[in-house]
């Protein structure tokens, strides 16, 4: 379990691990650490939040350590998938031109335009956060990877190689049924939290409509496009995933 952990910590993140042996075994499991990730962001979120307020700093300065933060633990390799699908999918061609675009290096206009208001809206909506918005979306950071990974393991791949398939080839029941779970106590710690602290409920139910709406989007109007799922593919659904719950929680914080 070591190694899986190791795995997943290795693909998915930039810090620093020992070295794994990547066999079947450990392979099999990597996915059931992917929300782990999750947390450690969530967890270095909560941190910046607590102690930057307590300096009483400008809004723009906390909002940009709070964008940078995911991207400085995963090097961006959920972007890179949103770039590349973005570019993909305004190319408007078959699914092999698509699958074509994701394999390529190049940037293209789209993944420039889309990339560029992605990062501004994420921006502007960091300067607008409050302590209950920064609450819910810490345990955002863990849902939208839970259900990445079910995507990974579930889903029909439009590739057969990849990393994607190899982690899903190698994963059984057992991964599936891990991930679920950890979702299901995932949403209901974050409803039981928010209850415990009186705080009210429209945050974490922000919070999980952004994930279902987000997530049926991706399994029923942007997989079929590419004939299944990639890693590229989940990186997009990732990014709109949380930026989606951020955008559900401000607009809770501004109308309630």
């Amino acid at each position: 379990m070591i190694d899986s952990l190791i795995i997943a910590f290795s693909t998915y993140s930039k810090i620093p691990m020992p070295k794994a042996d990547w066999n079947e075994k450990s392979m099999k499991y990597a996915m059931c650490f992917f929300p782990v990730v999750g947390l450690v962001i969530a967890g270095l979120e909560f941190l910046v939040w607590h102690f930057i307020g307590r300096f009483q700093t400008y809004n723009i300065f906390t909002a940009f350590l709070m964008l940078m933060i995911p991207i400085a633990v995963t090097g961006g390799i959920h972007l890179d998938g949103l770039f590349d699908t973005e570019d993909a999918l305004h190319s408007y061609g078959d699914k092999e031109k698509k699958l074509a675009i994701l394999k390529d290096p190049h940037v293209g206009a789209f993944a420039v335009i889309y990339g560029v208001m992605y990062m501004l809206g994420a921006f502007a909506l960091c300067t607008a956060v409050n302590g209950k918005c920064v609450l819910s979306m810490c345990f955002g950071f863990l849902i939208s990877r839970e259900l990445s990974g079910l995507s990974v393991v579930c889903f029909k791949k439009a590739k057969k190689d990849g990393m994607v398939s190899t982690i899903a080839e190698n994963s059984d029941r057992i991964v599936k049924l891990v991930l679920v779970v950890y979702l299901i106590f995932t949403v209901a710690d974050l409803f039981m939290f928010f209850s415990i602290l009186g705080r009210s409920l429209l945050y974490p139910a922000a919070t999980t409509f952004a994930a279902v709406v987000s997530f049926l989007w991706y399994r029923y109007r942007i997989v079929p496009e590419f004939g299944g799922t990639t890693g590229d593919l989940c990186g997009y659904f990732l990014c709109n995933c949380e930026f989606l719950m951020l955008l559900f929680n401000v607009l809770v914080s501004w109308l309630f």
